[in-house]
């Protein structure tokens, strides 16, 4: 079958050879392991069930997890083993299970969630879905938290290779919400239902942050929960000057008061200082 899971569409026959995404049609895993970095309401006290997926349909030049999102490093696995996975961090006590980077893998994870699981299923995403392929999870995700990276198509394309970014991820933000609705958290605060919207904060892009906001305050308010991340870290594969540095307090402060201006309350914010590479988990195929 020749693959157009993702707005890519590349139409790559997957069992042959590899799509844009970087991999072929067998389920690529890097790590399986609890996770206490995503945002409290995730992450909880037993920590999400996280599952790194090799592979990405976004190019982006800056990204934290290149050493996975190439492609290159992971073990393949079978559907009925991906089951065990979510059954073995189920058992381990985490509050959820973490698809991280899982468009390019969408019609083996539906196979995969055709019996409900315990806990809720969140779909971790750079927000570049299709929606046809969204509309195919309804009922089997509760949590989408996706990426709202950009709302320039010429800073899309620049940092990842993708100009129709703005126009695709607004699309499927909407898809997401449709599904899942308003934000709902248990009583311990953990969420069992709703989404979480990411924006990564880059050095020399404030305008563009100012535009995500306005866009999320404008189309969902507080129905969602915004999560302003400050953690950008230059890498050493990225050779982009403009992007060999952490973002500045005043970008930093600038982009929290328009938040607040935008009556913007159900967030999170990174601390300023958050530009750390302990954020990145170590990829070595821990639970695969």
């Amino acid at each position: 079958m020749k693959c157009n899971l993702c707005p890519r569409k590349c139409n790559t026959d997957r069992n042959v050879k590899t799509g844009v995404c970087g991999v072929g049609d067998t389920l690529k895993i890097a790590r399986a392991a609890p996770h206490f970095w995503e945002e409290p309401c995730i992450s909880g006290y037993g920590g999400s069930g996280t599952v790194f997926f090799s592979g990405c349909n976004l190019k982006c030049v800056f990204c934290q997890n290149h050493e996975i999102s190439s492609g290159c490093f992971g073990k393949e696995i079978t559907v009925g083993r991906l089951k065990e996975i979510y059954a073995e961090l189920i058992d381990s006590g985490v509050h959820n299970i973490n698809l991280v980077t899982p468009s390019h893998y969408a019609h083996k994870i539906i196979e995969s969630l055709n019996e409900p699981l315990p806990v809720p299923v969140v779909w971790n995403s750079g927000g570049y879905d299709s929606t046809e392929t969204l509309r195919q999870l309804e009922g089997k995700v509760s949590i989408y938290l996706p990426d709202l990276k950009y709302m320039s198509e010429e800073t899309a394309k620049r940092y990842s290779l993708a100009p129709d970014y703005p126009a695709v991820a607004k699309a499927a933000l909407i898809e997401m919400y449709r599904q899942v609705g308003p934000v709902k958290l248990d009583s311990d605060g953990i969420m069992e239902k709703g989404m979480i919207i990411r924006h990564l904060m880059l050095p020399g892009e404030t305008e563009n942050t100012l535009d995500v906001i306005d866009f999320v305050s404008s189309q969902f308010g507080d129905n969602v929960i915004f999560s302003l991340m400050s953690q950008f870290t230059p890498n050493h594969q990225c050779n982009i000057p403009e992007l060999s540095r952490t973002i500045t307090e005043e970008e930093y402060n600038r982009a929290v008061d328009y938040m607040y201006l935008c009556g913007m309350e159900n967030a999170y914010i990174q601390d300023f200082s958050s530009a750390k590479k302990e954020y990145t988990p170590p990829f070595d195929l821990s639970g695969v």
